[in-house]
């Protein structure tokens, strides 16, 4: 008999993925992502101003709208819209990848135990996954953030206590399709164990519709942190971009100067446009049916 060692790990192809493609509008959402990351991790790097401090032209009174000096204006105190929205992003884009992150790890890691191991295992977990799913997603949000501190690692672990269900079930029904493929019956009867089959055969193709997943649950989690920063619920530290929007959402000062919250509206706006359309891309891509989700 062969050696268990000698069972190669087999990735199920996607049928039909030669003939579709992800189109420009994949590559250009991609592009805007990757640019708007990269912009919110070397931000202390990139030659900003400083986005705590106070531009006051002597004779003017702030906010002053965008200029050459200031791209997208200055708040009420003078401070640069520009640079406080690129700092806001490093604390949205982190709550947002932290959240989904947990829901891979966690929801991930569940469903692929409902699906491979079904009976009792499958009535557990899917019955945790539907209480979640029943609970209203903004309230359990409220009161976890109101009990606890309003601190980043809280609300990432809030949201990513909301992606479990999600990216779970996405697990689960991958993984059910998978469990009676043959290259996983090929490996049970080479003599493989169940913890080898999980993480050589199954993983690989479970990974495939939860990475598509991953960015459409990030862009979800970037606007519920917005939410909550309208509930006075967010970060209690630090910009976010939906902090930064409650800052400019007074109506006198939206009639006046609109910029202040429509400036990082617009690139919260295209972010999460970006997020959806690349993972809608995707999901289209590897033929993640909707049913799944």
């Amino acid at each position: 008999m062969t050696d268990e060692t000698d069972v190669a790990p087999v990735v199920a192809p996607a049928d039909e993925t030669t003939t579709r493609k992800l189109g420009i509008g994949f590559w250009i959402s991609v592009t805007w992502i990757a640019v708007v990351v990269l912009a919110a991790l070397l931000a202390p790097w990139l030659p900003l101003k400083d986005p705590d401090a106070n531009f006051i032209v002597p004779g003017e009174r702030p906010p002053y709208s965008p200029n050459g000096t200031h791209w997208f204006g200055t708040d009420q105190d003078a401070r640069d819209l520009f640079s406080r929205t690129i700092f806001g992003a490093r604390i949205s884009l982190t709550v947002g990848f932290v959240a989904i992150a947990c829901g891979m790890v966690f929801g991930g890691a569940l469903g692929i135990l409902a699906g491979f191991f079904r009976g009792w295992w499958d009535r557990i977990i899917s019955f945790v996954f539907l209480v979640l799913l029943s609970f209203p997603a903004l309230v359990l949000a409220i009161l976890i953030t109101a009990l606890l501190e309003r601190s980043q690692r809280t609300i990432s672990n809030t949201l990513g206590i909301l992606s479990i269900s999600p990216v779970g079930r996405v697990a689960r029904a991958t993984t059910i399709s998978f469990a009676d493929r043959e290259f996983v019956l090929a490996a049970r009867t080479l003599g493989a164990k169940n913890s080898r089959i999980i993480i050589r055969e199954l993983l690989p193709n479970v990974l495939i519709p939860m990475g598509a997943l991953a960015l459409l649950g990030m862009a979800v989690a970037v606007v519920a942190e917005g939410g909550l920063a309208f509930l006075g619920l967010s970060v209690a530290k630090g910009s976010t971009w939906g902090k930064l929007i409650l800052n400019g959402s007074g109506s006198r000062l939206l009639a006046d100067s609109p910029w202040v919250a429509f400036a990082p509206i617009l690139v919260l706006f295209i972010t999460v446009l970006a997020l959806n359309f690349a993972g809608d891309r995707l999901r289209s891509y590897f033929d993640v049916k909707e049913t799944s989700l």
